[in-house]
């Protein structure tokens, strides 16, 4: 590590804005786990964070996980995380070249508002293009299928990438609740997909690319995500 986290610009973390899976009824939201591992790792090291959503204001959780989770209780339990995860940025708001980095957590919400959200879309071409780099775990790569460049094309054609499996969707038994499925679709962009098996801590670094394949994967994408900005 070369650089000091107090010379970097802070990570731009989005979450979904979307509450309700599909026709279902069935509440979603953002994976805690997939916001406060990576979180951790960055905080640890000095690293700013700035929280965003694609409408704004209180995030919706994607119900509240396992508080044996140390990492989930501590964050859970601290007023500035919490205050700041009830008063995201509006996407539209953000000026991305204040930040270093952009990641995009999961839970099944991202589905519906990452992909076509033009905010999203604006925020990863103005940062790739600054030579930031562009991360995502489990469905927060649903912001990717859409992405492009600056000079148009896509941004994870030919790019190995990790995301949330179809045969986990099937496992979740998500497969015809989602509106398309994740890791499939990232093919036909023309990424090359790396599969492992189903809850496997798979992380995948494609020059500024960088992507987790499930919440299992969140934490070690923070340290990736944490050492590529200090190198």
């Amino acid at each position: 590590m070369t650089k000091q986290a107090a010379e970097l610009r802070p990570v731009l973390f989005v979450v979904t804005s979307h509450a309700v899976k599909g026709a279902t009824g069935i509440s979603t939201g953002y994976n805690l786990a997939e916001v406060t591992h990576p979180l951790e790792k960055l905080q640890a090291a000095g690293i700013r964070v700035a929280f965003a959503s694609p409408q704004g204001g209180d995030a919706p959780l994607d119900g509240l996980e396992d508080m044996q989770d140390p990492v989930i209780a501590r964050y859970w339990a601290d007023t500035n995380f919490r205050r700041d995860i009830a008063h995201t940025l509006r996407l539209d708001d953000v000026d991305p070249s204040r930040y270093s980095a952009i990641f995009f957590a999961g839970g099944h919400g991202t589905m519906w508002d990452f992909p076509d959200s033009a905010a999203a879309q604006k925020a990863i071409r103005d940062i790739d293009a600054a030579g930031g780099i562009v991360s995502a775990v489990c469905h927060g790569p649903a912001a990717l299928v859409n992405a492009r460049r600056a000079d148009g094309s896509l941004l994870v054609a030919g790019k190995r990438v990790a995301a949330f499996t179809d045969d986990e969707e099937e496992e979740v038994q998500s497969t015809h609740v989602v509106p398309f499925l994740l890791a499939s679709t990232l093919a036909e962009r023309g990424a090359l997909h790396q599969n492992a098996a189903n809850w496997a801590d798979n992380v995948v670094v494609d020059g500024r690319l960088i992507t987790g394949q499930n919440p299992q994967s969140a934490a070690r994408l923070g340290e990736v995500l944490r050492d590529a900005l200090l190198a």
